[in-house]
């Protein structure tokens, strides 16, 4: 059973939220908050898999409790955002959050992304996560520590990034590089290690940051 808290000040949107999530047999809400300060608090009493957070609420904002829940390591966050919250996204990339979710996604992305991130994926999504990631890389030139830290990599774990970039499955990069998808997973898992990346989402970050990628590039 995975096990959620979902952090809104809108009780109409968590109430929306609890009734889709409990109806799925294998997802159970386990509590719910309305600031970023009691987030913390049910996130401690609860010990969720993961925790649905909104950006923009009074008394500590999402980003804000998203850095104290991953620094506790005991879950995993979604963060619900809206397409003119381009700055907090940035900000939540950093910290390593697992995935981004419009609040007006359809239902069944919404069970999708509590799956995919509870089973320790990043959820990559086309609609929020590379268009942030473009604009926080927008930069005319490279970040030069990141530039350094792309050269610790061998090329084939370069070409491993350049594609999670990108937003490729492991099946897909496993496809186009003619490898095996557990050889790709131990390319990503090496990569990661050397970067000291948490996951995906901040390897495709840092793929930008690092000038790897520019935004635009195919």
């Amino acid at each position: 059973m995975i096990r959620v808290v979902i952090v809104d000040d809108e009780a109409m949107i968590r109430a929306g939220l609890r009734m889709l999530l409990d109806h799925q047999p294998d997802i159970e809400v386990v509590g719910e908050a309305a600031d970023g300060i009691r987030a913390l608090d049910e996130v401690r009493r609860t010990t969720p898999d993961v925790v649905l957070l909104d950006v923009r609420m009074p008394h500590g904002d999402g980003i804000e409790a998203a850095g104290r829940i991953l620094a506790a390591g005991t879950a995993k966050v979604i963060i619900l955002t809206t397409f003119d919250e381009d700055d907090a996204v940035r900000r939540a990339l950093r910290l390593g959050v697992s995935g981004f979710l419009l609040k007006v996604a359809p239902p069944e992305q919404l069970v999708h992304a509590v799956r995919t991130v509870a089973a320790g994926q990043a959820l990559l999504d086309p609609a929020v996560t590379l268009r942030v990631i473009e604009s926080y890389a927008a930069a005319p030139t490279a970040d030069p520590h990141a530039a350094a830290q792309l050269a610790t990599l061998t090329d084939r774990e370069v070409d491993v990034l350049r594609l999670v970039a990108r937003g490729r499955s492991n099946a897909e990069i496993a496809a186009e590089l003619f490898l095996g998808e557990a050889t790709v997973k131990t390319y990503i898992s090496r990569m990661l290690t050397k970067l000291d990346l948490r996951d995906r989402v901040q390897a495709a970050a840092f793929a930008y940051e690092s000038g790897l990628i520019r935004p635009g590039s195919a």
